[in-house]
Parts: C-alpha cells; sequence; structure tokens
C-alpha cells in the first residue's frame, strides 16, 4: 500500500513538473513567470506594472528603506489594487522575494518569528 501512495506521489510530481519544462517561456523571462504566480494567487494586473513593484520591494529592502517583511507588505498594500486582501499582499511579497532577491526570503522567517 505505501508503495502505491509513493508512486501516485512520484507521477503526480512528474505530472506538475512537466507543464513547466514544455513551456518554452518557463524561466526564459521572470517577470512572466512572476505574472503567472500571481495569477494563482487572484492577483492580475499590468504585468510590467507587478514586476516593478516586486523589484521596488527588493530594492527597498536593500536599501534598507524598509526594514522587515510588514513595511514590505505595506508598501505592497499601498501601491497594488486596493481590492487586494492582506493574504494577497503578503503572497506577492513572498512571490516577489522568490523572483527577485531570493536572499532576502529570511524576512519572511523572522516575521513569522515575531508573530509567536
Amino acid at each position: 500500500m505505501k508503495f502505491a501512495i509513493g508512486i501516485v506521489i512520484a507521477c503526480a510530481a512528474i505530472g506538475l513538473a512537466a507543464p513547466a519544462a514544455a513551456d518554452p517561456a518557463y524561466d526564459r523571462d521572470p517577470d512572466t513567470n512572476f505574472a503567472h504566480e500571481l495569477h494563482t494567487y487572484g492577483i492580475y494586473g499590468q504585468k510590467d506594472y507587478n514586476a516593478w513593484i516586486g523589484k521596488l520591494v527588493c530594492k527597498r529592502l536593500y536599501n534598507n528603506v524598509d526594514h522587515d517583511a510588514f513595511a514590505s507588505a505595506k508598501f505592497i498594500g499601498d501601491n497594488l489594487d486596493r481590492h487586494n486582501t492582506t493574504q494577497q499582499n503578503w503572497q506577492f511579497l513572498g512571490a516577489a522575494l522568490n523572483y527577485y532577491c531570493p536572499e532576502k526570503r529570511v524576512i519572511l522567517d523572522q516575521a513569522a518569528a515575531a508573530q509567536h
């Protein structure tokens, strides 16, 4: 039984990886991939604008304009569509960090630790 479950999980992982490998644009344009991830969170808007905000988030962190994830999430909330939820602002932040400044992801861990 465990073997069968393992096979199902392995097949699902391969099935999920296949579309990304089949897409010729995947990993060639991080802005497009960033936009696709935002769409999975229900965040829409102009691709270039969203990418610009994502890159600004990183620049603000590098220049110590924002000192933590809470300040970055507020910046995102102030500059995105007013219909976005707080959760979507945090999802945007996580995606921006993943695509444009992965070394800054530590701020999310710090924010989670601050909540305890």
